[in-house]
Protein backbone atom coordinates (compact mmCIF):
# COMPACT_ATOMS: atom_id res chain seq x y z
CA UNK A 1 0.00 0.00 0.00
CA UNK A 2 2.84 2.39 0.81
CA UNK A 3 4.42 1.73 -2.57
CA UNK A 4 1.14 2.43 -4.31
CA UNK A 5 0.61 5.64 -2.35
CA UNK A 6 4.16 6.70 -3.14
CA UNK A 7 3.59 6.12 -6.83
CA UNK A 8 0.29 8.02 -6.80
CA UNK A 9 1.93 10.82 -4.84
CA UNK A 10 4.60 11.07 -7.51
CA UNK A 11 1.88 11.35 -10.13
CA UNK A 12 0.13 14.12 -8.16
CA UNK A 13 3.35 16.05 -7.86
CA UNK A 14 3.90 15.88 -11.59
CA UNK A 15 3.38 18.86 -13.82
CA UNK A 16 -0.23 18.75 -15.14
CA UNK A 17 1.11 18.72 -18.67
CA UNK A 18 2.91 15.48 -17.86
CA UNK A 19 -0.43 13.84 -17.07
CA UNK A 20 -1.63 14.58 -20.60
CA UNK A 21 1.48 13.63 -22.56
CA UNK A 22 2.45 9.94 -22.00
CA UNK A 23 5.97 10.70 -23.24
CA UNK A 24 6.54 12.78 -20.12
CA UNK A 25 5.43 10.03 -17.72
CA UNK A 26 7.92 8.18 -15.58
CA UNK A 27 8.71 4.58 -16.45
CA UNK A 28 6.80 3.29 -13.39
CA UNK A 29 3.67 5.25 -14.32
CA UNK A 30 3.83 4.05 -17.93
CA UNK A 31 4.24 0.41 -16.84
CA UNK A 32 1.29 0.62 -14.44
CA UNK A 33 -0.98 2.48 -16.88
CA UNK A 34 -0.12 0.17 -19.76
CA UNK A 35 -0.74 -2.88 -17.58
CA UNK A 36 -4.11 -1.50 -16.42
CA UNK A 37 -5.21 -0.69 -19.98
CA UNK A 38 -4.19 -4.05 -21.42
CA UNK A 39 -5.69 -5.93 -18.46
CA UNK A 40 -8.95 -3.98 -18.75
CA UNK A 41 -9.12 -4.79 -22.47
CA UNK A 42 -8.46 -8.48 -21.76
CA UNK A 43 -11.08 -8.63 -18.96
CA UNK A 44 -13.65 -6.83 -21.11
CA UNK A 45 -12.99 -9.12 -24.07
CA UNK A 46 -13.19 -12.32 -22.02
CA UNK A 47 -16.24 -11.08 -20.10
CA UNK A 48 -18.04 -10.16 -23.30
CA UNK A 49 -17.26 -13.53 -24.84
CA UNK A 50 -18.39 -15.48 -21.75
CA UNK A 51 -21.54 -13.40 -21.43
CA UNK A 52 -22.40 -14.06 -25.06
CA UNK A 53 -21.77 -17.81 -24.71
CA UNK A 54 -23.81 -18.06 -21.50
CA UNK A 55 -26.64 -15.98 -22.97
CA UNK A 56 -26.81 -18.16 -26.07
CA UNK A 57 -26.71 -21.32 -23.94
CA UNK A 58 -29.53 -20.19 -21.69
CA UNK A 59 -31.64 -19.18 -24.68
CA UNK A 60 -31.07 -22.42 -26.55
CA UNK A 61 -31.86 -24.46 -23.45
CA UNK A 62 -35.07 -22.54 -22.74
CA UNK A 63 -36.14 -22.67 -26.40
CA UNK A 64 -35.74 -26.42 -26.57
CA UNK A 65 -37.84 -26.75 -23.40
CA UNK A 66 -40.50 -24.40 -24.81
CA UNK A 67 -40.71 -26.28 -28.11
CA UNK A 68 -41.10 -29.60 -26.31
CA UNK A 69 -43.90 -28.15 -24.16
CA UNK A 70 -45.54 -26.60 -27.24
CA UNK A 71 -45.52 -29.94 -29.05
CA UNK A 72 -47.17 -31.63 -26.08
CA UNK A 73 -49.74 -28.82 -25.77
CA UNK A 74 -50.53 -29.12 -29.49
CA UNK A 75 -51.28 -32.82 -29.14
CA UNK A 76 -53.40 -32.25 -26.05
CA UNK A 77 -55.37 -29.55 -27.88
CA UNK A 78 -56.09 -31.90 -30.76
CA UNK A 79 -57.38 -34.53 -28.36
CA UNK A 80 -59.53 -31.97 -26.54
CA UNK A 81 -61.07 -30.67 -29.74
CA UNK A 82 -61.67 -34.20 -31.06
CA UNK A 83 -63.52 -34.92 -27.81
CA UNK A 84 -66.00 -32.15 -28.57
CA UNK A 85 -67.14 -33.80 -31.75
CA UNK A 86 -70.96 -33.91 -31.78
CA UNK A 87 -71.18 -31.45 -28.88
CA UNK A 88 -73.01 -28.19 -29.06
CA UNK A 89 -71.16 -25.01 -29.94
CA UNK A 90 -71.46 -23.83 -26.36
CA UNK A 91 -69.96 -27.03 -25.06
CA UNK A 92 -67.14 -26.82 -27.63
CA UNK A 93 -66.52 -23.19 -26.73
CA UNK A 94 -66.38 -24.02 -23.01
CA UNK A 95 -64.06 -26.94 -23.57
CA UNK A 96 -61.69 -24.82 -25.70
CA UNK A 97 -61.81 -21.93 -23.19
CA UNK A 98 -61.11 -24.30 -20.30
CA UNK A 99 -58.13 -25.74 -22.16
CA UNK A 100 -56.67 -22.31 -23.00
CA UNK A 101 -57.15 -20.99 -19.47
CA UNK A 102 -55.57 -24.16 -18.14
CA UNK A 103 -52.44 -23.37 -20.15
CA UNK A 104 -51.93 -20.06 -18.37
CA UNK A 105 -49.20 -20.06 -15.73
CA UNK A 106 -48.46 -17.09 -13.47
CA UNK A 107 -45.22 -18.38 -12.01
CA UNK A 108 -42.60 -15.57 -12.22
CA UNK A 109 -39.99 -17.80 -13.77
CA UNK A 110 -42.08 -19.84 -16.21
CA UNK A 111 -45.08 -17.63 -16.92
CA UNK A 112 -47.09 -18.73 -19.92
CA UNK A 113 -50.09 -17.39 -21.85
CA UNK A 114 -52.05 -18.82 -24.77
CA UNK A 115 -54.45 -17.79 -27.51
CA UNK A 116 -56.57 -19.95 -29.79
CA UNK A 117 -57.69 -18.40 -33.07
CA UNK A 118 -60.11 -20.25 -35.43
CA UNK A 119 -59.07 -20.08 -39.06
CA UNK A 120 -62.18 -21.20 -41.01
CA UNK A 121 -65.87 -20.51 -40.55
CA UNK A 122 -66.69 -24.15 -39.83
CA UNK A 123 -65.14 -23.91 -36.40
CA UNK A 124 -67.59 -24.08 -33.56
CA UNK A 125 -65.53 -21.79 -31.33
CA UNK A 126 -64.42 -18.18 -31.43
CA UNK A 127 -61.06 -16.59 -30.54
CA UNK A 128 -60.01 -17.40 -26.98
CA UNK A 129 -56.99 -15.84 -25.18
CA UNK A 130 -55.71 -16.05 -21.62
CA UNK A 131 -54.15 -12.62 -22.18
CA UNK A 132 -55.05 -10.25 -25.02
CA UNK A 133 -51.41 -9.18 -25.15
CA UNK A 134 -50.63 -12.43 -26.94
CA UNK A 135 -52.79 -11.43 -29.87
CA UNK A 136 -51.19 -7.96 -29.91
CA UNK A 137 -47.81 -9.58 -30.54
CA UNK A 138 -49.06 -11.65 -33.45
CA UNK A 139 -48.59 -9.91 -36.78
CA UNK A 140 -49.42 -10.87 -40.33
CA UNK A 141 -45.94 -12.25 -41.02
CA UNK A 142 -46.19 -14.69 -38.15
CA UNK A 143 -49.67 -15.74 -39.25
CA UNK A 144 -48.35 -16.43 -42.74
CA UNK A 145 -45.46 -18.51 -41.39
CA UNK A 146 -47.84 -20.52 -39.19
CA UNK A 147 -50.19 -21.11 -42.15
CA UNK A 148 -47.34 -22.36 -44.33
CA UNK A 149 -46.00 -24.67 -41.60
CA UNK A 150 -49.07 -26.67 -40.67
CA UNK A 151 -47.24 -29.57 -39.02
CA UNK A 152 -44.38 -27.67 -37.34
CA UNK A 153 -43.77 -24.99 -34.79
CA UNK A 154 -42.85 -21.37 -35.57
CA UNK A 155 -41.17 -19.27 -32.88
CA UNK A 156 -40.00 -15.71 -32.51
CA UNK A 157 -38.22 -13.74 -29.76
CA UNK A 158 -40.28 -10.77 -28.63
CA UNK A 159 -40.24 -8.25 -25.81
CA UNK A 160 -43.09 -6.91 -23.78
CA UNK A 161 -42.83 -4.13 -21.18
CA UNK A 162 -43.94 -5.10 -17.69
CA UNK A 163 -45.66 -2.95 -15.05
CA UNK A 164 -42.41 -1.13 -14.21
CA UNK A 165 -41.70 -0.32 -17.87
CA UNK A 166 -38.84 -2.80 -18.20
CA UNK A 167 -38.90 -4.81 -21.42
CA UNK A 168 -39.21 -8.49 -20.54
CA UNK A 169 -37.77 -11.00 -23.04
CA UNK A 170 -40.32 -13.61 -24.18
CA UNK A 171 -40.63 -16.38 -26.72
CA UNK A 172 -43.72 -16.51 -28.95
CA UNK A 173 -44.58 -19.90 -30.48
CA UNK A 174 -47.23 -20.45 -33.15
CA UNK A 175 -48.62 -23.65 -34.66
CA UNK A 176 -51.65 -24.74 -36.73
CA UNK A 177 -53.95 -27.42 -35.38
CA UNK A 178 -56.28 -29.16 -37.85
CA UNK A 179 -59.18 -31.10 -36.31
CA UNK A 180 -61.36 -32.74 -39.01
CA UNK A 181 -64.41 -32.80 -36.80
CA UNK A 182 -64.01 -29.27 -35.40
CA UNK A 183 -62.10 -27.22 -37.96
CA UNK A 184 -58.68 -25.49 -38.22
CA UNK A 185 -57.14 -23.39 -35.44
CA UNK A 186 -53.97 -21.33 -34.87
CA UNK A 187 -52.50 -21.80 -31.40
CA UNK A 188 -50.14 -19.10 -30.06
CA UNK A 189 -48.17 -19.65 -26.87
CA UNK A 190 -46.21 -16.86 -25.12
CA UNK A 191 -43.44 -17.98 -22.75
CA UNK A 192 -41.55 -15.73 -20.34
CA UNK A 193 -37.71 -15.75 -20.35
CA UNK A 194 -37.37 -13.68 -17.18
CA UNK A 195 -35.78 -16.48 -15.21
CA UNK A 196 -33.05 -16.91 -17.83
CA UNK A 197 -32.62 -13.13 -17.96
CA UNK A 198 -32.14 -13.02 -14.17
CA UNK A 199 -29.64 -15.85 -14.38
CA UNK A 200 -27.70 -13.98 -17.09
CA UNK A 201 -27.71 -10.74 -15.06
CA UNK A 202 -26.43 -12.64 -12.02
CA UNK A 203 -23.63 -14.19 -14.05
CA UNK A 204 -22.70 -10.83 -15.58
CA UNK A 205 -22.57 -9.20 -12.15
CA UNK A 206 -20.38 -12.02 -10.89
CA UNK A 207 -18.05 -11.61 -13.86
CA UNK A 208 -17.99 -7.82 -13.40
CA UNK A 209 -17.10 -8.18 -9.74
CA UNK A 210 -14.49 -10.82 -10.52
CA UNK A 211 -13.02 -8.61 -13.26
CA UNK A 212 -12.81 -5.66 -10.88
CA UNK A 213 -11.04 -7.79 -8.28
CA UNK A 214 -8.68 -9.14 -10.91
CA UNK A 215 -7.90 -5.61 -12.17
CA UNK A 216 -7.16 -4.51 -8.63
CA UNK A 217 -4.80 -7.46 -8.20
CA UNK A 218 -3.14 -6.69 -11.55
CA UNK A 219 -2.66 -3.04 -10.54
CA UNK A 220 -1.02 -4.12 -7.30
CA UNK A 221 1.22 -6.57 -9.12
CA UNK A 222 2.09 -3.93 -11.74
CA UNK A 223 3.06 -1.42 -9.05
CA UNK A 224 5.24 -3.97 -7.27
CA UNK A 225 6.91 -5.03 -10.53
CA UNK A 226 7.39 -1.42 -11.63
CA UNK A 227 9.02 -0.60 -8.31
CA UNK A 228 11.28 -3.64 -8.57
CA UNK A 229 12.41 -2.55 -12.02
CA UNK A 230 12.52 1.22 -11.63
CA UNK A 231 14.04 1.50 -8.15
CA UNK A 232 17.44 0.20 -9.32
CA UNK A 233 17.18 2.38 -12.40
CA UNK A 234 16.43 5.40 -10.23
CA UNK A 235 19.47 4.63 -8.08
CA UNK A 236 21.59 4.31 -11.21
CA UNK A 237 20.20 7.59 -12.57
CA UNK A 238 20.89 9.32 -9.26
CA UNK A 239 24.45 8.00 -9.27
CA UNK A 240 24.91 9.13 -12.89
CA UNK A 241 23.64 12.63 -12.01
CA UNK A 242 26.11 12.83 -9.13
CA UNK A 243 28.94 11.73 -11.41
CA UNK A 244 27.87 14.33 -13.98
CA UNK A 245 27.88 16.94 -11.20
CA UNK A 246 31.48 16.04 -10.31
CA UNK A 247 31.06 13.39 -7.61
CA UNK A 248 33.15 10.71 -9.31
CA UNK A 249 33.04 8.47 -6.25
CA UNK A 250 29.29 7.88 -6.51
CA UNK A 251 28.31 4.22 -6.98
CA UNK A 252 25.16 2.09 -7.27
CA UNK A 253 24.26 -0.34 -4.51
CA UNK A 254 23.87 -3.83 -5.99
CA UNK A 255 22.69 -7.15 -4.62
CA UNK A 256 21.78 -10.47 -6.17
CA UNK A 257 22.76 -11.91 -9.52
CA UNK A 258 19.86 -10.89 -11.77
CA UNK A 259 20.11 -8.73 -14.88
CA UNK A 260 19.54 -5.49 -12.99
CA UNK A 261 22.31 -6.35 -10.55
CA UNK A 262 24.61 -7.05 -13.52
CA UNK A 263 23.74 -3.63 -14.94
CA UNK A 264 24.57 -2.04 -11.57
CA UNK A 265 27.93 -3.80 -11.36
CA UNK A 266 28.73 -2.84 -14.95
CA UNK A 267 27.80 0.76 -14.14
CA UNK A 268 30.08 0.77 -11.10
CA UNK A 269 32.93 -0.67 -13.15
CA UNK A 270 32.39 1.98 -15.80
CA UNK A 271 32.31 4.72 -13.14
CA UNK A 272 35.56 3.43 -11.62
CA UNK A 273 37.29 3.39 -15.01
CA UNK A 274 35.90 6.82 -15.80
CA UNK A 275 37.13 8.20 -12.48
CA UNK A 276 40.60 6.82 -13.12
CA UNK A 277 40.68 8.19 -16.67
CA UNK A 278 39.53 11.61 -15.52
CA UNK A 279 42.13 11.66 -12.77
CA UNK A 280 44.81 10.75 -15.33
CA UNK A 281 43.58 13.40 -17.76
CA UNK A 282 43.29 15.97 -15.00
CA UNK A 283 46.84 15.30 -13.92
CA UNK A 284 48.03 15.45 -17.54
CA UNK A 285 46.15 18.70 -18.07
CA UNK A 286 47.63 20.11 -14.88
CA UNK A 287 51.11 19.17 -16.05
CA UNK A 288 50.49 20.71 -19.48
CA UNK A 289 49.11 23.90 -17.97
CA UNK A 290 52.04 24.15 -15.63
CA UNK A 291 54.42 23.52 -18.53
CA UNK A 292 52.82 26.19 -20.72
CA UNK A 293 52.72 28.67 -17.86
CA UNK A 294 56.31 27.97 -16.80
CA UNK A 295 57.63 28.09 -20.34
CA UNK A 296 55.76 31.33 -21.03
CA UNK A 297 57.12 32.94 -17.90
CA UNK A 298 60.63 31.67 -18.53
CA UNK A 299 60.60 32.99 -22.09
CA UNK A 300 59.59 36.48 -21.04
CA UNK A 301 63.03 37.31 -19.67
CA UNK A 302 65.07 36.41 -22.80
CA UNK A 303 62.29 37.89 -24.92
CA UNK A 304 62.63 41.19 -23.08
CA UNK A 305 66.35 41.17 -23.82
CA UNK A 306 65.74 40.35 -27.48
CA UNK A 307 63.10 43.07 -27.71
CA UNK A 308 65.49 45.66 -26.23
CA UNK A 309 68.21 44.59 -28.67
CA UNK A 310 65.75 44.74 -31.54
CA UNK A 311 64.73 48.23 -30.49
CA UNK A 312 68.37 49.32 -30.61
CA UNK A 313 68.70 47.85 -34.10
CA UNK A 314 65.49 49.61 -35.14
CA UNK A 315 66.87 52.93 -33.94
CA UNK A 316 69.95 52.50 -36.19
CA UNK A 317 68.16 50.89 -39.12
CA UNK A 318 68.76 53.88 -41.40
CA UNK A 319 72.51 53.41 -41.01
CA UNK A 320 72.40 49.82 -42.26
CA UNK A 321 72.58 48.65 -45.84
CA UNK A 322 69.19 47.73 -47.42
CA UNK A 323 69.46 43.98 -46.82
CA UNK A 324 70.41 44.40 -43.18
CA UNK A 325 67.67 47.03 -42.69
CA UNK A 326 65.09 44.65 -44.18
CA UNK A 327 66.30 41.87 -41.87
CA UNK A 328 65.99 44.20 -38.90
CA UNK A 329 62.40 45.03 -39.86
CA UNK A 330 61.49 41.33 -40.16
CA UNK A 331 63.19 40.58 -36.85
CA UNK A 332 61.22 43.34 -35.12
CA UNK A 333 57.92 42.07 -36.57
CA UNK A 334 58.60 38.49 -35.47
CA UNK A 335 59.61 39.61 -31.99
CA UNK A 336 56.31 41.47 -31.65
CA UNK A 337 54.45 38.41 -32.87
CA UNK A 338 56.35 36.21 -30.42
CA UNK A 339 55.48 38.60 -27.60
CA UNK A 340 51.79 38.46 -28.57
CA UNK A 341 51.90 34.67 -28.69
CA UNK A 342 53.37 34.51 -25.19
CA UNK A 343 50.71 36.87 -23.89
CA UNK A 344 47.99 34.73 -25.47
CA UNK A 345 49.47 31.54 -24.05
CA UNK A 346 49.56 33.07 -20.58
CA UNK A 347 45.94 34.16 -20.95
CA UNK A 348 44.88 30.69 -22.11
CA UNK A 349 46.74 29.12 -19.18
CA UNK A 350 44.77 31.38 -16.80
CA UNK A 351 41.50 30.19 -18.32
CA UNK A 352 42.60 26.56 -18.11
CA UNK A 353 43.63 26.97 -14.49
CA UNK A 354 40.36 28.75 -13.62
CA UNK A 355 42.31 31.81 -12.49
CA UNK A 356 40.65 34.26 -14.89
CA UNK A 357 38.46 36.77 -13.04
CA UNK A 358 36.18 39.57 -14.17
CA UNK A 359 36.72 43.18 -13.27
CA UNK A 360 33.19 44.10 -14.22
CA UNK A 361 31.48 47.45 -14.02
CA UNK A 362 28.65 49.17 -15.92
CA UNK A 363 29.84 50.09 -19.41
CA UNK A 364 28.24 51.11 -22.67
CA UNK A 365 28.87 48.53 -25.39
CA UNK A 366 28.61 51.25 -28.04
CA UNK A 367 31.57 53.11 -26.51
CA UNK A 368 33.69 49.96 -26.59
CA UNK A 369 32.68 49.36 -30.22
CA UNK A 370 33.82 52.87 -31.14
CA UNK A 371 37.16 52.35 -29.36
CA UNK A 372 37.73 49.06 -31.16
CA UNK A 373 36.81 50.67 -34.48
CA UNK A 374 39.26 53.51 -33.78
CA UNK A 375 42.01 50.95 -33.08
CA UNK A 376 41.19 49.11 -36.32
CA UNK A 377 41.23 52.34 -38.35
CA UNK A 378 44.81 52.05 -39.70
CA UNK A 379 44.36 48.39 -40.61
CA UNK A 380 41.07 49.04 -42.41
CA UNK A 381 42.65 51.88 -44.34
CA UNK A 382 45.58 49.73 -45.41
CA UNK A 383 43.23 47.04 -46.69
CA UNK A 384 40.85 49.46 -48.40
CA UNK A 385 37.90 48.36 -46.26
CA UNK A 386 35.04 50.59 -45.19
CA UNK A 387 33.90 50.26 -41.56
CA UNK A 388 30.15 50.79 -41.34
CA UNK A 389 29.30 51.14 -37.64
CA UNK A 390 25.57 51.12 -36.83
CA UNK A 391 24.83 51.92 -33.19
CA UNK A 392 21.52 51.12 -31.54
CA UNK A 393 19.38 54.05 -30.44
CA UNK A 394 18.53 52.04 -27.32
CA UNK A 395 20.90 52.02 -24.35
CA UNK A 396 23.52 49.25 -24.63
CA UNK A 397 24.84 49.60 -21.10
CA UNK A 398 25.66 46.36 -19.29
CA UNK A 399 27.88 45.12 -16.49
CA UNK A 400 31.06 43.86 -18.16
CA UNK A 401 34.85 43.79 -18.02
CA UNK A 402 35.78 46.51 -20.54
CA UNK A 403 39.31 45.19 -21.09
CA UNK A 404 38.10 41.74 -22.07
CA UNK A 405 35.16 42.90 -24.19
CA UNK A 406 37.34 45.42 -26.02
CA UNK A 407 39.82 42.62 -26.72
CA UNK A 408 36.97 40.49 -28.15
CA UNK A 409 35.84 43.37 -30.39
CA UNK A 410 39.39 44.01 -31.62
CA UNK A 411 39.79 40.33 -32.50
CA UNK A 412 36.48 40.26 -34.38
CA UNK A 413 37.25 43.44 -36.32
CA UNK A 414 40.79 42.31 -37.12
CA UNK A 415 39.56 38.98 -38.44
CA UNK A 416 36.79 40.62 -40.46
CA UNK A 417 39.21 43.06 -42.08
CA UNK A 418 41.84 40.38 -42.72
CA UNK A 419 39.36 37.98 -44.34
CA UNK A 420 37.10 40.64 -45.86
CA UNK A 421 38.96 40.91 -49.19
CA UNK A 422 38.79 44.69 -49.10
CA UNK A 423 35.01 44.78 -48.91
CA UNK A 424 33.06 46.76 -46.29
CA UNK A 425 32.80 45.50 -42.71
CA UNK A 426 29.44 46.11 -41.00
CA UNK A 427 29.31 46.49 -37.22
CA UNK A 428 25.87 46.68 -35.63
CA UNK A 429 24.83 46.88 -31.99
CA UNK A 430 21.46 45.98 -30.46
CA UNK A 431 19.78 45.63 -27.09
CA UNK A 432 16.65 44.43 -25.35
CA UNK A 433 15.58 44.28 -21.72
CA UNK A 434 17.88 41.38 -20.85
CA UNK A 435 20.87 41.52 -23.17
CA UNK A 436 23.11 43.61 -25.41
CA UNK A 437 24.76 42.36 -28.59
CA UNK A 438 27.12 43.33 -31.38
CA UNK A 439 27.39 41.78 -34.83
CA UNK A 440 30.50 42.00 -37.02
CA UNK A 441 29.87 41.04 -40.65
CA UNK A 442 32.31 40.87 -43.53
CA UNK A 443 31.79 40.01 -47.21
CA UNK A 444 35.03 38.16 -47.89
CA UNK A 445 36.11 34.54 -48.13
CA UNK A 446 33.33 33.40 -45.78
CA UNK A 447 32.83 30.33 -43.61
CA UNK A 448 31.34 26.93 -44.34
CA UNK A 449 29.07 25.30 -41.73
CA UNK A 450 31.95 23.04 -40.66
CA UNK A 451 34.29 26.02 -40.39
CA UNK A 452 31.76 27.88 -38.24
CA UNK A 453 31.86 25.01 -35.73
CA UNK A 454 35.67 24.88 -35.65
CA UNK A 455 36.55 28.55 -35.89
CA UNK A 456 36.91 29.00 -32.09
CA UNK A 457 39.27 26.03 -31.69
CA UNK A 458 42.82 26.84 -30.61
CA UNK A 459 45.33 27.27 -33.45
CA UNK A 460 42.64 26.38 -36.00
CA UNK A 461 42.95 27.78 -39.53
CA UNK A 462 40.44 27.38 -42.34
CA UNK A 463 43.25 27.23 -44.92
CA UNK A 464 46.56 26.06 -43.40
CA UNK A 465 48.41 26.93 -46.62
CA UNK A 466 47.45 30.61 -46.41
CA UNK A 467 50.00 32.85 -44.70
CA UNK A 468 48.90 35.04 -41.80
CA UNK A 469 49.37 38.55 -43.11
CA UNK A 470 48.82 40.04 -39.67
CA UNK A 471 50.95 37.58 -37.75
CA UNK A 472 48.06 36.12 -35.79
CA UNK A 473 48.68 33.46 -33.14
CA UNK A 474 45.60 31.33 -33.77
CA UNK A 475 44.41 31.93 -30.21
CA UNK A 476 42.48 35.18 -30.63
CA UNK A 477 39.03 33.69 -31.20
CA UNK A 478 39.60 30.97 -28.60
CA UNK A 479 40.42 33.64 -26.00
CA UNK A 480 37.44 35.71 -27.17
CA UNK A 481 35.15 32.73 -26.64
CA UNK A 482 36.50 32.24 -23.11
CA UNK A 483 35.97 35.96 -22.41
CA UNK A 484 32.34 35.66 -23.57
CA UNK A 485 31.76 32.59 -21.41
CA UNK A 486 33.29 34.39 -18.44
CA UNK A 487 30.49 36.96 -18.84
CA UNK A 488 27.86 34.16 -19.18
CA UNK A 489 27.47 35.34 -22.77
CA UNK A 490 27.54 33.90 -26.27
CA UNK A 491 30.06 34.23 -29.09
CA UNK A 492 28.74 32.64 -32.26
CA UNK A 493 29.82 32.39 -35.90
CA UNK A 494 27.90 31.83 -39.11
CA UNK A 495 28.67 32.31 -42.77
CA UNK A 496 28.65 31.09 -46.32
CA UNK A 497 31.68 30.05 -48.29
CA UNK A 498 32.76 32.72 -50.73
CA UNK A 499 30.16 35.25 -49.50
CA UNK A 500 31.16 36.30 -46.02
CA UNK A 501 31.06 35.59 -42.30
CA UNK A 502 29.06 36.90 -39.32
CA UNK A 503 30.21 36.91 -35.69
CA UNK A 504 27.79 37.78 -32.90
CA UNK A 505 28.66 38.63 -29.30
CA UNK A 506 25.72 38.59 -26.85
CA UNK A 507 26.10 39.64 -23.21
CA UNK A 508 23.54 39.71 -20.38
CA UNK A 509 22.84 43.15 -18.94
CA UNK A 510 23.21 41.83 -15.41
CA UNK A 511 25.69 39.20 -14.16
CA UNK A 512 24.21 35.76 -13.58
CA UNK A 513 21.32 36.25 -16.01
CA UNK A 514 20.78 33.26 -18.28
CA UNK A 515 20.49 34.22 -21.93
CA UNK A 516 17.55 32.84 -23.86
CA UNK A 517 17.75 34.97 -26.98
CA UNK A 518 19.89 37.64 -28.63
CA UNK A 519 18.70 41.12 -29.65
CA UNK A 520 20.33 40.68 -33.07
CA UNK A 521 19.93 37.93 -35.66
CA UNK A 522 22.98 35.82 -36.48
CA UNK A 523 22.05 34.71 -40.00
CA UNK A 524 22.16 37.68 -42.36
CA UNK A 525 22.05 38.46 -46.07
CA UNK A 526 25.34 38.91 -47.92
CA UNK A 527 23.88 40.86 -50.85
CA UNK A 528 24.61 44.57 -51.26
CA UNK A 529 28.07 45.75 -50.23
CA UNK A 530 30.76 45.67 -52.86
CA UNK A 531 34.48 46.23 -52.65
CA UNK A 532 35.12 49.66 -51.10
CA UNK A 533 37.09 52.14 -53.21
CA UNK A 534 37.44 54.62 -50.38
CA UNK A 535 38.45 54.19 -46.77
CA UNK A 536 35.96 56.61 -45.23
CA UNK A 537 33.87 55.02 -42.48
CA UNK A 538 30.37 55.84 -41.33
CA UNK A 539 28.80 55.83 -37.92
CA UNK A 540 25.00 55.67 -37.80
CA UNK A 541 22.35 55.29 -35.14
CA UNK A 542 19.85 52.58 -36.17
CA UNK A 543 19.61 54.08 -39.69
CA UNK A 544 22.33 56.04 -41.57
CA UNK A 545 22.07 59.68 -40.49
CA UNK A 546 25.51 61.07 -41.05
CA UNK A 547 28.68 60.08 -42.86
CA UNK A 548 32.39 60.68 -42.23
CA UNK A 549 31.86 60.40 -38.47
CA UNK A 550 34.73 57.93 -38.20
CA UNK A 551 37.37 58.88 -40.80
CA UNK A 552 39.69 56.04 -41.68
CA UNK A 553 43.11 56.39 -43.24
CA UNK A 554 43.27 55.74 -46.95
CA UNK A 555 45.75 53.25 -48.31
CA UNK A 556 48.16 56.05 -49.17
CA UNK A 557 47.91 57.84 -45.85
CA UNK A 558 48.22 54.55 -43.96
CA UNK A 559 51.43 53.74 -45.81
CA UNK A 560 52.78 57.20 -45.04
CA UNK A 561 51.96 56.72 -41.39
CA UNK A 562 53.81 53.41 -41.34
CA UNK A 563 56.81 54.99 -43.04
CA UNK A 564 56.83 57.77 -40.47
Amino acid sequence: MSRASGLLGAVRRTDPRHLIDPRRWTLAVRVVVLTIVLSAIAVFTVGTYLSSVISDGLYEQRRAQVLDESTTIRLNLSETLNGTAGATSTQAQDAAAGFVQGLRSTDSGTRRDAALVPVDTTSSTSTIASDRAVLDLVDSDLRSEVASSSDSLVWRSVGRPDASGTVEPQLLVGTRVVVPSSGTYDLFLLYSLSQEQQTLVLVQRAMLGGGAVMLALVVGIAIVVARLVTSPLQRAASAAEKIAAGDLGSRVETSGSDEIAKVGRSFNAMATNLEQKIEDLTELSRVQQRFVSDVSHELRTPLTTIRMATAVLEDHREQFDPDLARTTTLLSAQVRRFETLLADLLEISRFDAGAAVLEARPMDLGDLVMRAAEDARPLAGSRGSLLDVVLSSRSTEAVMDPRRIERVLRNLLTNAIEHGAGRPVVVRTGADDDAVAVVVQDFGVGLSPDDAEQVFARFWRADPSRARTLGGTGLGLAISLEDAHLHDGWLQAWGRKGQGAVFRLTLPRRPGTQLVRSPLALERSFTGPERGQASVGTVTVEEPVRADALPLLSSTSAQEADDA
